[in-house]
């Protein structure tokens, strides 16, 4: 009997070997390992919006929107730091910032605007989905500036707390506590 023959003969290593396979590939699907080593920076700039006309000989100046809470990334499942501001545009619209943000990728990282507590170390990775939170969206890149446009109609005073979360696996990277 050759070893294609003797392989052909056992019909169960078949099985054993197919079920692993498909094990595998799901695996590699579900953990996307590779993420752990990829790195996406964006770099978008602060929006501006032009000032209401005081005078038509005078060019329009650009006015900055104007900041209504911040805070500071602390780490959790992943080294996390950055800075986090939410900002009301001169239209009276919302907009979640990331500055400076360094995390790890992760296959399905979003940002989340939550009312729940930071809490450092193990016991804050898995808070954030407990209570109230609003998805601004899915992390575009694990570094550099990023901008979030938030619903009309957002109300910041029911949230607390921006959290860089992993909708695939229920943990935080990171978090940040909003101060007013």
């Amino acid at each position: 009997m050759n070893g294609k023959t003797r392989l052909l003969a056992r019909p169960w290593l078949i099985g054993v070997l197919a079920a692993g396979l498909a094990a595998v590939a799901v695996g590699l699907y579900w953990f996307q390992p590779w993420q752990l080593w990829v790195d996406e920076t964006v770099q978008e700039t602060l929006p501006t919006a032009a000032a209401p006309e005081a005078s038509k000989s005078a060019a329009p100046q650009p006015v900055a929107p104007v900041e209504v809470a911040a805070g500071r990334l602390i780490s959790h499942e992943h080294e996390t730091t950055g800075t986090v501001r939410i900002l009301r545009a001169a239209d009276g619209s919302l907009l979640l910032r990331l500055e400076d943000l360094v995390t790890s990728s992760g296959p399905d990282v979003h940002v989340w605007l939550a009312d729940a507590p930071v809490k450092p170390g193990k016991d804050g990775w898995g808070v954030f989905d407990d209570g109230k939170y609003l998805d601004a969206g899915k992390l575009k890149g694990n570094k550099g500036n990023q901008n979030y446009a938030l619903p009309a109609g957002t109300d910041l005073a029911g949230y607390t707390s921006v959290s860089i979360w992993c909708d695939r696996f229920n943990v935080s990277f990171g978090a940040a506590e909003l101060s007013r």
